[in-house]
């Protein structure tokens, strides 16, 4: 079984694990894996390549069909003692991956329980009948459909939430059958790991799950390029994504992307202030603003415009920033890295050119290369990274509107489509926004929209599939004819 990896020493040399067992252990180029909120070291990734790819997927097809054949039932049981595993163990759990990413130690917690949640959900549905049996025409027939495991799948995810996206993935293709390679982003590997520990302790075979690192496009290039990988499903940026399609199409592999986001958040004059303003303080600045559902333009009707800046900066003002992991529980981490930092500020010095103002005082930043300044700007210019692009940080602007068909045009004005939020009282203009704001995913009154029984995705360029639910669980299945003559 997977050894622990929640107690890890400093500068511990983690492998990769393939066919049930720690590949090559010593030697070869390592990776730190940092806590951005100090700069410490965690740990080190031995950081392989396509060899380590192409071997996982050997692994993952010389376990494929034994896996397969296993009832939905001992499937099933796998999954759900692993998410009471995950559930045990979500305290040390959630400590490491406070530690590799600057979230909050509630927010990692609290993700480590979610994933538990994908792994319990699909434990049942599992034992959901797939196929069906159709209504024949001619009486000397009889037609069916039943479905199979796709296949070897492979599942590239990114650092934001590591745990849960890999667990969105991974719980749906193993309740189908399907065996898998996944490779996590090196930024944070480490709880993800646990992920799989979890799952290698709940009695998962060898080779049915297996984890490599490495270069990010020269081993998802390897995977797609192996006979044995029949998916991939991937959560990252647009740009990966269209790139892995076209990769994927030499082989007609099956792609489910999750890709970026643009969600604007919407507060109507006729909005409960409190609940809106409070739901997008949770939505703006949930991971440090690093979520690809994470609210980013905010859209305020005009005569409430006053009000909800006012609430904005006196709430931002009061905002407490440091790690995580230190004497203090802060509202706001670190991010990832500096390049991020670097990215964010861009675009707010941009913004700030434009003629945009900070709402409310800025909060205390510790000395540190990955803090920044949280809030949101008013002002900017409509054509600024601000207002055009995904910032992945804790910083949004605020645009005013007048009138509903405006804030929909505005709103659906990016080749961006995965989530958004609206607030209103109006029962009338609910039932609109949802039927003309072109995303896949909607809160309305709420900012928390993510569950397990339910199906995530985007539209346009955000990407293709959906994730959780039974539509999550259809992406790792064939569904095959039957036409039977009597």
């Amino acid at each position: 079984m997977l050894e622990t990896v929640a107690l890890i020493e400093s500068g511990q040399v983690v492998p990769p694990w393939i066919a049930g067992r720690w590949h090559h252990p010593d030697g070869g180029p390592t990776l730190p894996v940092r806590n951005p909120a100090t700069g410490e070291t965690i740990a080190r990734l031995s950081y392989g390549g396509a060899d380590d790819a192409a071997a996982a997927a050997d692994a993952a097809d010389a376990a494929a069909a034994a896996w397969a054949d296993r009832s939905a039932r001992h499937r099933g049981g796998v999954l759900r003692k692993a998410a009471d595993l995950l559930d045990e163990r979500a305290d040390a759990i959630g400590r490491l991956l406070a530690a590799e990413t600057g979230k909050r130690v509630a927010e990692a917690i609290g993700e480590t329980r979610f994933s538990a949640e994908y792994f319990r959900w699909f434990a049942d549905a599992a034992r959901q009948p797939h196929g069906e049996v159709l209504t024949p025409e001619d009486p000397g027939r009889r037609q069916l459909t039943i479905t199979t495991p796709v296949g070897v799948v492979a599942s590239l995810t990114p650092w934001n939430f590591p745990l849960s996206i890999q667990a969105r993935k991974v719980a749906p293709a193993l309740a189908a059958g399907c065996t898998v390679v996944a490779r996590a982003s090196e930024k944070a590997p480490l709880a993800v790991l646990e992920l799989f520990r979890a799952l290698e302790d709940a009695g998962l075979p060898p080779g049915v799950v297996n984890v490599i690192h490495g270069p990010a496009g020269e081993q998802s290039d390897a995977l797609l390029a192996h006979p044995a990988v029949r998916m991939l499903t991937f959560t990252g940026s647009t740009s990966v994504g269209t790139r892995l399609m076209a990769v994927a199409a030499n082989r007609v592999v099956r792609c489910a992307l999750e890709l970026g986001g643009d969600a604007p958040f919407i507060i109507f004059a006729d909005a409960d202030l409190d609940a809106a303003v409070e739901g997008l303080l949770v939505a703006k600045f949930r991971n440090n603003g690093q979520s690809c559902i994470g609210a980013n333009r905010v859209f305020v009707e005009r005569p409430v415009l006053d009000e909800v800046t006012a609430r904005l900066g006196a709430a931002t003002s009061r905002l407490t920033v440091g790690d995580p992991l230190g004497p203090h529980d802060p509202d706001i981490g670190p991010l990832i890295d500096t390049d991020r930092v670097k990215a964010v500020t861009a675009i707010v010095d941009e913004a700030l050119s434009s003629g945009a103002r900070w709402l409310g005082d800025a909060p205390e930043i510790p000395p540190g290369d990955c803090y920044m300044r949280p809030g949101f700007l008013l002002g900017a210019s409509e054509t600024t990274g601000l207002a055009t692009t995904e910032v992945f940080g804790p910083v949004a602007g605020v645009f005013p509107f007048d009138t509903d068909e405006e804030v929909i045009s505005r709103a659906n004005d990016s080749e961006m489509g995965l989530a958004g939020y609206f607030y209103t009282r109006d029962l009338k203009r609910l039932w609109t926004m949802a039927e003309r704001l072109e995303v896949g995913i909607l809160g309305c009154n709420h900012p928390l929209p993510s569950v397990a029984f339910a199906p995530m995705g985007g539209v346009k360029q955000s990407g293709l599939g959906r994730e959780g639910a039974r539509q999550g669980l259809e992406e790792f299945v064939e569904t095959r004819y039957l036409s039977i003559g009597l």
